[in-house]
């Protein structure tokens, strides 16, 4: 029954792009078609997973059986049985909302390249996770290269939209290479292509190389540091919810092949564990303090997808470290906690995107300013990002608190340790995602109670200070000024087409339901990841995490526990108690409404109802970080001039002062890109100059050049072997 449902599966996705390109996107009905064919893969597919997860025996599927070329074939183990059912669960929830976006023509891109860019990635990962040889995982690992490409190219509105598809591809083509180089390797070593031949590899420097170029190939996919630079400029390129697809479904398959790769290479060495740990709690603090300070939605959102990244690859160190020193409980609490991370962050990130996808139709932007009491015009919209952001800042009771207790809680086992390098580096990865999940807090505060439930901002008059974002090299994470902002959000309201259509909400609620009730599920969550992660690390051990049916634990007996089961029962209790209790003592005049003026942010002079914004709450914590974000602050101060007039003598406020206009700019620096990237880029192109001159046009020059090249191929060779 595989076979046919994986058949099934892909022919709806090539249907999809054969009504995308072949009949355009003119109407309504053929724009949303495609998406709904996606849906019905994804559901073959899901069925397929989940099949395939409580299954104990693998399906292997011949490719040449089913399409009469090469020898490559699929195989669906419970491994990949539990990544089909976490991305294709979530694609038909992503789908759907796909769908009723497309519907609308208001405020939305309609290329014919952004169904089939859709269609493609989600083919390409079903191939990537079902792969059973070399050649067909780097098949679909290009393909789902170009897909991002298709995808980042849709909108070309401006410059930074532009060179998206360019850094996109270019770190999807490095993440190829190192795996393609790290693949030959392994196939050079055992002279066979199949995946699973290659755990024959022993240790010595091929297996620890090997293990390098296949950390690399996958992180840079996940978005760790330093490859994390196409994130914030490719997703928010993407249009409407293929940003969900790209974070919440694709990002994954660089989770899987860490995963896969783990019981392939088996034992890393001790350094290149010490390394992971380090550079994922790097990765998730500096996603997260960047995205606390940027002014637009979208890269607010995918700079937290950079910061999962550094969450799950910390645990995934764990796992690492209880295989390097032979604790089999260390390396089922990582991967446990792990995996636990990987299915809030895809179900939370799809419903924020999906979310967001709405709201920018509607508000015509995604600034921040603009999208102030989003979650008040669209409700449905604003319930589904509520629950992503609280699932991403890691609150109770969603499914985000759960796994980040339980990363917290793997890490804490260090004490386990004999070895001081280990120690201390599972203590300073422990820091570093304390003070990250302290941030995400703010951050996601910040957007959720200041953007989406806040009141729409009314124009700022002149007088009052705005925030500008400042141009050049740097990234920009200042908002624009309250006048502009206001402009944006009520042409978008004039252009908007409303909150999500019927499958819009359908799959709103569908993730809404995941952020929120897989956390209420948590003991069964963990019963079915036992069953997928049984190839990896035995099944009894991560029923260990199962004190009791209702009671969770981090696998060691006697540490902690924790009961989301129960937190929705005492949570909501606590509530209506207290609620109860604050309308008994004020007699009922709690319940009474009240209109007061808005706070002013204990400015005088003052006003409008915008005078504190997202970015003026972010403002502390680019002063207090300010050595790592290199903050800079440009100040300019105009006399406010009457419009139609010519210059003339400010005049007098309030207080007896002048009456003059504030303008201020603040941009940060992004390291990665400022230090190592620019840098680099110019060294290629000095490179690249003083190569132009060795072309001469002399033959005996290119004969020269080629021996040289030989030579070196050859003195590699025979290092390698």
């Amino acid at each position: 029954m595989t076979a046919p449902l994986i058949v099934a599966a892909l022919a709806c996705m090539l249907a999809g792009a054969a009504v995308d390109l072949g009949l355009g996107t003119r109407s309504a009905v053929v724009r949303a078609v495609p998406y709904l064919l996606g849906a019905a893969g994804g559901a073959c597919l899901l069925a397929v997973g989940i099949h395939a997860t409580l299954s104990r025996s693998p399906t292997t599927i011949g490719i040449a059986s089913l399409f009469d070329v090469g020898r490559g074939a699929l195989r669906v183990d419970p491994l990949a049985g539990l990544f089909l059912t976490l991305m294709f669960g979530v694609s038909i929830a992503v789908s759907l909302c796909f769908a009723s976006w497309a519907w609308s023509d208001a405020g939305r891109a309609h290329r014919r390249a952004v169904a089939t860019g859709y269609l493609t990635l989600l083919a390409a990962v079903a191939v990537v996770v079902c792969a059973a040889d070399a050649f067909v995982f780097l098949f679909a690992w290009e393909a789902l290269t170009v897909a991002f490409t298709l995808l980042t190219s849709a909108q070309r509105g401006s410059a930074r939209q532009a060179r998206a598809p360019w850094i996109t591809a270019s770190i999807g083509k490095l993440s190829g290479a190192s795996l393609l180089f790290g693949f030959l390797l392994l196939a050079g070593r055992t002279h066979s292509l199949t995946i699973a031949s290659w755990s024959r590899v022993g240790p010595g420097g091929l297996h620890d190389v090997a293990w390098v170029l296949v950390l690399v190939g996958f992180a840079a996919k996940l978005g760790v540091v330093p490859l994390q630079v196409w994130i914030p400029v490719g997703y928010p390129a993407a249009p409407g919810p293929a940003r969900a697809a790209m974070a919440g479904i694709a990002a994954n398959v660089g989770v899987y092949g860490l995963w896969r790769f783990l019981g392939v290479l088996g034992r890393p060495p001790v350094w290149l564990v010490i390394v992971v740990l380090l550079a994922g709690g790097v990765t998730a603090f500096l996603g997260i303090l960047f995205a606390g300070v940027q002014s637009r939605l979208s890269r607010v959102v995918a700079y937290s997808s950079v910061e999962q990244a550094g969450i799950i690859l910390v645990a995934y160190g764990v796992a690492l470290t209880g295989v390097a020193v032979g604790s089999t409980p260390l390396e089922v609490v990582g991967l446990l906690a792990a995996s636990l991370q990987v299915v809030a962050h895809a179900v939370a990130k799809s419903s924020v995107f999906c979310s967001l996808a709405f709201a920018e139709a509607e508000a015509g932007s995604d600034d921040l300013d603009a999208l102030r009491g989003a979650g008040r015009r669209l409700p449905w919209s604003g319930a589904a990002f509520g629950a992503g952001a609280l699932a991403l800042a890691g609150l109770p009771p969603t499914i985000g608190f759960v796994s980040e207790w339980f990363v917290l809680e793997a890490l804490m086992q260090q004490f386990r340790l004999g070895g001081l390098a280990l120690r201390l580096s599972l203590a300073g990865a422990g820091a570093l995602v304390a003070l990250t999940t302290g941030l995400a807090a703010f951050a996601f505060v910040r957007v959720l109670g200041l953007t989406f439930l806040g009141c729409r901002s009314a124009p700022t008059p002149a007088g009052s200070s705005s925030d500008a974002p400042s141009s050049g090299a740097a990234s920009s994470a200042a908002s624009s000024s309250g006048a502009a902002s206001s402009g944006a959000a009520s042409s978008g309201a004039a252009t908007g087409a409303g909150d999500a259509g019927i499958l819009g909400r359908v799959g709103l609620v569908a993730l809404v339901l995941g952020c929120l009730g897989i956390a209420a599920a948590s003991p069964w969550e963990v019963r079915f990841l036992a069953h997928g992660l049984a190839p990896l690390v035995p099944r009894a051990g991560v029923l260990g995490a199962l004190k009791s049916p209702w009671v969770l634990q981090p696998v060691y007996q006697g540490f902690s526990i924790l009961s989301p089961s129960w937190l929705w029962v005492v949570l909501p209790v606590a509530c209506v108690g207290a609620f109860a209790m604050a309308v008994l003592l004020s007699k009922g005049r709690y319940v009474r409404v009240r209109r007061v003026p808005a706070w002013h942010s204990a400015t005088s002079g003052v006003a409008g109802r915008s005078s504190y914004t997202a970015f003026g709450f972010a403002n502390p914590l680019r002063h207090v970080l300010a050595n790592v974000l290199a903050t800079e602050r440009i100040r300019r101060v105009q006399p406010v001039v009457a419009a139609g007039e010519g210059a003339r003598e400010p005049e007098a406020s309030l207080e007896g002062q002048a009456s003059v206009h504030v303008e201020s700019q603040t941009r940060v620096v992004e390291p990665v890109e400022a230090y190592l990237y620019r840098p680099a880029w110019r060294l290629a192109v000095s490179v690249a100059d003083f190569v132009r001159r060795l072309q001469s046009g002399s033959l005996n020059a290119y004969v020269a050049y080629m021996l040289v090249a030989l030579l070196i191929a050859l003195a590699v060779t025979a290092a390698l072997r």
